[in-house]
């Protein structure tokens, strides 16, 4: 059993991290399905990609439930947690071969539990409808309908690149600087001008509440506190990778307290999701 662990850990943990949201959750689901296994019948085990996918996402199903409740309940806006890309893990590795953006993971919360498993299973791990279908137990039209749904409340259409590899280095570099200058004239060069602005603090630590949508404001909510922070001693802003995608990090002495990560539309920054809840940094890394 350890060595079919060790095979499909990270395919099942990617599959986990975008039916959650959560590092936390999916590494947790996935350790309960390695204590699982153990009392699996080896005969159910002969196409054990296909059960072990079913025994996740049957957890992740259950999960929900539970998540969404507290989400309504969650002060302000809620973000997944940033998955931190470390080139030396040959688990992250694999997870970074195909997995959907970091934009297409706040698109998923608008699906309801079994449209996003159709599409996670889908788009993340190229599952044929036949074999979604047996893993969510409906009807291979059915599937097939349901990721129809998922794509049009996401607002994606099958023309669209659904794995967006986020912000060029250099435009983020750019940004970044401009912002430490405070340029506004550059900045607003990089900002789609219907640019929205995500913040997540969870009601922990100090965060905006709505989002911030079109380029002057956004402008004029980032430049001075970022500006403000490249300033202090002890304080630097790094691009780092997180998602597969490149980002940047606010660190102290304290350690890393926002991740900032930007999705990208004809080479202007359209979205941008700042998560400073402490709680979702946490795997972010030292």
């Amino acid at each position: 059993m350890k060595e079919l662990y060790q095979k499909y850990k990270g395919p099942l943990f990617k599959l986990a991290y975008q039916l959650t949201g959560s590092v936390t959750d999916a590494e947790d689901v996935v350790h309960d399905v390695y204590l699982k296994i153990v009392d699996v019948p080896p005969e159910k085990l002969t196409q054990p990609k296909a059960y072990l996918c079913k025994m996740v996402t049957n957890r992740c199903r259950d999960l929900q439930k539970s998540a969404r409740r507290k989400r309504e309940q969650y002060y302000g806006e809620w973000l997944p947690e940033p998955l931190h890309s470390r080139h030396d893990d040959a688990m992250d590795a694999v997870v970074r071969d195909d997995l959907l953006s970091y934009a297409i993971l706040v698109l998923l919360e608008r699906l309801s539990t079994t449209e996003r498993i159709v599409f996670v299973l889908r788009e993340a791990l190229g599952f044929d409808y036949h074999e979604i279908a047996e893993l969510v137990e409906k009807s291979e039209v059915n599937c097939r309908k349901l990721f129809s749904r998922a794509s049009a409340k996401m607002g994606i259409t099958s023309e669209q690149l659904v794995r967006s590899e986020g912000a060029p280095p250099e435009l983020v570099h750019s940004f970044l600087n401009a912002l430490k200058q405070g340029n506004l004239n550059q900045i607003l060069t990089i900002l789609d001008k219907e640019v929205v602005l995500v913040s997540d603090g969870g009601g922990k630590v100090s965060a905006v509440v709505e989002p911030i949508s079109t380029s002057d404001l956004v402008a004029q909510f980032l430049v001075g506190p970022l500006r403000l922070a490249s300033m202090i001693d002890g304080v630097h802003i790094e691009v780092v990778q997180m998602n597969g995608q490149p980002a940047f990090v606010l660190r102290s002495s304290e350690g890393i307290h926002t991740v900032g990560i930007f999705h990208v539309e004809k080479n202007r920054i359209r979205n941008i999701y700042m998560v400073r809840n402490p709680d979702k940094l946490k795997h972010v890394g030292d």
